[in-house]
This record gives C-alpha cells, sequence and structure tokens, in this order.
C-alpha cells in the first residue's frame, strides 16, 4: 500500500482536499512573492538609486532561480519524500524572505530573491504532482480549478496589502507577508504530505544538467538585461548570447544522453505536450511581462502610490476566483485547445486595449481592462495544466509537471527582460522624435514655453530664470510622453504574443497524444 493509500485509508475521501490545502498553502506563500514584489519596484529603485533595467534583476532573478529549480522537484520528491522536500523548500523561502527584508543594498535583495525564486520552483511542479495523485483523471481539471481559487487570493490580495504596507511602514514589509504562509505549510506538509514512495538507494542528481542550466540562464538574462547598456554589437554581448547558444544546445544535449536526465527528453516525443509547452512558453511571456507592466506604469507615469497599484489589481484577483471552478470542471469536458484558444484571444483583447493607457487613464478603466485580461488567464490555466499532462504515460507524469512549469516560467523570465529593455530602447526613441519636433519653428512648443514663463513669472521667479525652468519643464512633458508611448508599445507587443500563441494551440488541437 502508497503512503497515499494509507492517507485515504485514515480520513477517507476527504483527504484528497486535505493534500489540496496544503499544497494551496505552500504555493500561495510563492506567489506571494512572485507578484507582491512588483508594486515594490519604483520604491527599491529610489531607495538603491538604481535603474529600471537594474531594478528588474529583482523580478526576473527570482523567475530564473525558479525556472532552473523546477525540474528538480521530480527528483527531489522521488529521493527525498514529497513530505521532506516541500519543508526544505518551506525552509529556504523563508531564509530567503528575511534576507530580502533585511537586504542592506541591491545586491544582497537580488540574492534574496534568487534564494526565494529556486525554493518556490520546487513547490510549484510538487503541488501539480500531489494533485494528479489524489484526483482521478476526470476529476483532474476541477481539481485544478479549485486549487487555483486559493492560489489567485495572493496576487488578489497581495499586491494591495503590500501597497498598504508600504505606505504605513517600508518596502521591506512586502517580503515579509508571505512568512505566515510557509511557516503554516512546513506545518501541514507534516501532517498530510507523504513521505518517501520509494524503496532503496537515492536516485541519481544531474550536477551536470543543473550546472549547464545554471549558466544558460545566468549568461542568457545578464546578457539581455546589460545589452542596452553596453550595445548590441558589442563583444561583451556578442560573446554571452554565444555562450547562451552553446549552453542550450549543451544542455539538450547532455540531457539526451545522460542515464539520469534531469529533463527527459522522451517528454517532447509526444506532439501535443511540445504543443502545449510552446503555448505555456508563450503564456508565461505575456503573462509575466504584463504583470510587470503595468504596476510599474501606474506608479511612473500617472503617480499612483503603492496601495492604489495594489488595489487596481484586486478587483482582477476576484475575478479570477469566479472563473477558476468553473473553468476547471469544463476542462475536464471541453477540449484543452478550445479552452486555451478562447482564453488567450480573451488576453490579447484586454492587452490590445491597454495599449490606449495614458496619464489620463481613469483607475476603474484600466481595473476593467485587468479584469478582462484574468479572465482569460482563468480560462487558460487549467486547460493548459490538465491538457499537458494528461496526454503523458503515469511514468513521466511527475517529469512532465516539472517540465511544463519549467517552460512556462521561462517564458516568464524572457518576457519580463524583453519587455523592459524593449520599453527602454522604444522610451528613447520616442524622446528622440518628440524632442526633434521641439525647435523655435514649432508654434505649439513655443505657445507652450509661453504660457510656462508667464505662470512661472506670475509665482515670482526671476526673469533670468524662466526660459531654463520652462524648458526643463517641456524636457520632463517631453519623457513622460515617451515613456507613456513606449508602456503603450509594450503592451500592443503583449497583445501580438497572445495571438501568437493560438498557432501552436491549432497546433496542439491536430496533434495526436498518447495519454494514460
Amino acid at each position: 500500500m502508497s503512503q497515499v493509500d494509507a492517507y485515504f485509508e485514515r480520513y477517507g475521501p476527504a483527504y484528497k482536499w486535505m493534500a489540496t490545502g496544503t499544497i494551496m498553502v505552500a504555493t500561495i506563500s510563492v506567489v506571494l512573492s512572485t507578484t507582491i514584489v512588483n508594486v515594490a519596484i519604483p520604491a527599491v529603485m529610489g531607495a538603491f538609486g538604481i535603474s529600471a533595467v537594474q531594478a528588474q534583476w529583482i523580478s526576473t532573478g527570482f523567475l530564473a532561480a525558479m525556472t532552473a529549480t523546477m525540474l528538480l522537484a521530480d527528483w527531489a520528491n522521488r529521493a527525498f519524500g514529497m513530505r521532506l522536500t516541500m519543508n526544505a523548500a518551506m525552509g529556504v523561502f523563508l531564509g530567503g524572505s528575511v534576507l530580502g527584508g533585511l537586504a542592506p543594498n541591491e545586491t544582497v535583495l537580488t540574492l534574496a530573491r534568487v534564494v526565494q525564486g529556486a525554493a518556490a520552483g520546487i513547490v510549484q511542479p510538487l503541488a501539480m504532482i500531489m494533485l494528479f495523485k489524489v484526483f482521478p483523471p476526470d476529476k483532474r481539471g476541477a481539481a485544478m480549478g479549485i486549487y487555483g481559487v486559493g492560489v489567485v487570493l495572493a496576487p488578489a490580495l497581495g499586491p494591495w496589502i503590500g501597497g498598504v504596507l508600504m505606505d504605513a511602514f517600508d518596502w521591506r514589509f512586502v517580503f515579509y507577508l508571505g512568512l505566515p504562509f510557509a511557516g503554516l505549510a512546513i506545518l501541514l506538509a507534516n501532517l498530510f504530505l507523504p513521505g518517501r514512495e520509494e524503496s532503496g538507494p537515492i536516485p541519481g542528481f544531474d550536477f551536470v544538467g543543473v550546472a549547464i542550466l545554471s549558466v544558460f540562464l545566468a549568461v542568457l538574462l545578464s546578457t539581455l538585461s546589460n545589452a542596452q547598456r553596453l550595445g548590441w554589437e558589442s563583444n561583451i554581448i556578442l560573446s554571452g548570447f554565444t555562450t547562451s547558444a552553446v549552453s542550450a544546445i549543451g544542455f539538450v544535449a547532455w540531457e539526451m544522453t545522460t542515464a539520469k536526465p534531469m529533463l527527459d527528453m522522451r517528454l517532447f516525443a509526444n506532439f501535443a505536450f511540445s504543443s502545449a509547452s510552446v503555448v505555456a512558453f508563450i503564456m508565461g511571456a505575456g503573462l509575466f511581462g504584463s504583470t510587470y507592466l503595468l504596476p510599474v506604469f501606474v506608479q511612473q507615469i500617472q503617480g499612483m502610490t503603492p496601495t492604489q497599484a495594489g488595489l487596481l489589481l484586486m478587483p482582477s484577483g476576484f475575478a479570477m476566483l469566479l472563473v477558476f471552478p468553473i473553468a476547471g470542471r469544463l476542462s475536464d469536458k471541453v477540449p484543452a485547445p478550445i479552452m486555451i484558444a478562447v482564453g488567450m484571444a480573451v488576453f490579447a483583447g484586454s492587452s490590445w486595449l491597454m495599449s490606449a493607457v495614458n496619464v489620463h487613464t481613469a483607475f476603474w478603466t484600466l481595473a476593467w481592462w485587468t479584469i478582462l485580461s484574468r479572465v482569460g488567464l482563468g480560462l487558460v490555466f487549467p486547460a493548459i495544466s490538465s491538457g499537458a499532462l494528461k496526454v503523458l504515460p503515469p511514468d513521466l507524469l511527475g517529469q512532465g509537471s516539472g517540465a511544463s512549469n519549467f517552460i512556462r516560467q521561462l517564458g516568464g523570465a524572457f518576457g519580463v527582460n524583453l519587455l523592459t529593455v524593449f520599453i527602454e530602447r522604444r522610451t528613447i526613441m520616442h524622446a528622440d522624435a518628440l524632442a526633434a519636433t521641439q525647435t523655435s519653428d514649432n508654434a505649439a512648443t513655443m505657445d507652450l514655453l509661453g504660457e510656462v514663463a508667464g505662470l512661472l513669472h506670475a509665482s515670482g521667479l526671476p526673469d533670468s530664470q524662466l526660459l531654463p525652468a520652462a524648458a526643463s519643464f517641456l524636457g520632463q512633458t517631453v519623457m513622460i510622453q515617451s515613456s507613456n508611448a513606449a508602456f503603450q508599445d509594450g503592451f500592443l507587443i503583449v497583445c501580438g504574443i497572445f495571438l501568437l500563441a493560438l498557432v501552436p494551440t491549432w497546433v496542439m488541437w491536430r496533434a495526436p497524444s498518447s495519454g494514460p
């Protein structure tokens, strides 16, 4: 008798909800850390005097570490059991959270985020493995929907609570918000999660694969973040791209030949799983990119406080609360590609609406657009999670869970990095274009300078300072307009990303599968 069967014998049918609640609490703690820090980005930039590109590592460092460790979840589960693995991951997460709250500079803060991300990467695949252990195949979609209800509470309430903490105390307090959930997760894991199911020696660890993957992620993301500053054709940047490409090829080659792969390449022989993986990558890029963009936009362009930025995201989280259970049940009856296609199209529509944002866009207009995007996400998530795994044989389920989450998070790391670089470049381009029009021949410009100078004169500013002050105001206006235009371009890119996902979704629809 397996340990899971023993738990069912002890607690009866209610055990599946006990297990679901346990992994839900653990996931909430790490999801809080994934999303809530975005609200604090502008404050951190000001506290440490760092640029947007440097600050993005606070997000991408977390995502990169989480991506790298997701493939370790299946090995850790087989080697140590789910209970010990979850306890260890939550313990490391607690340590990273405290370190982030006490960080004296951006380097330590980034390190703390990497530690948090490494722990988070273990947790999410474990959750999916556990759900598939305690629910039968025809109920797994509904289970994902119910599990998602708990998980979306974190992004629904987290940014708002984090904003309140920041306004009342300090940005550091956002790192402490997940601590109670992590502590509770450790307690519940000891009560309801199984120990090691396998007997015999601990399976071999793929040290070489981990090393190559870490080099790939670190070099690629670092190269992307520095390319704008150093020049895309500089020797350092070109060397970085070359190293990351060689590492990626080396990782695939190693995983195909080693006896104990971290990523079993047999997964991708299943064409349906391969198609779902492409969809997951694109979804991750668009989702994490857009989640990063909006809080930064409303604080930098519209001047919202962290609390207001958090409140903006709250209604969308509650919309997901309503959509997830319905979508989960539908995913057991409606083909996954249909659910995914509809959800992607809805999210793309929301991003297209977002491309019209400006400094005057009303709070509730932004909130409704965000709600629409999360309705789309609510349709996609249960379908892609259950759809990617149910086509796999049982012996590849653990590997498939880690791989699916890995690919989605890899897309997220790419999305945040590339969108940040894109917006920076587009801001410069728009600023140059606008600045070129601000000449003495431009009647609107001269009228503006005259009006500003008149207002400053009326306020008592000396005549010698009127023109420089008016010119400074004009420069600030140009930069705000340029940054706003760049964010508009960014949301259009996100729209295109989600529309692009419809292609592999169609392939997924047409692909043969060989599931259990």
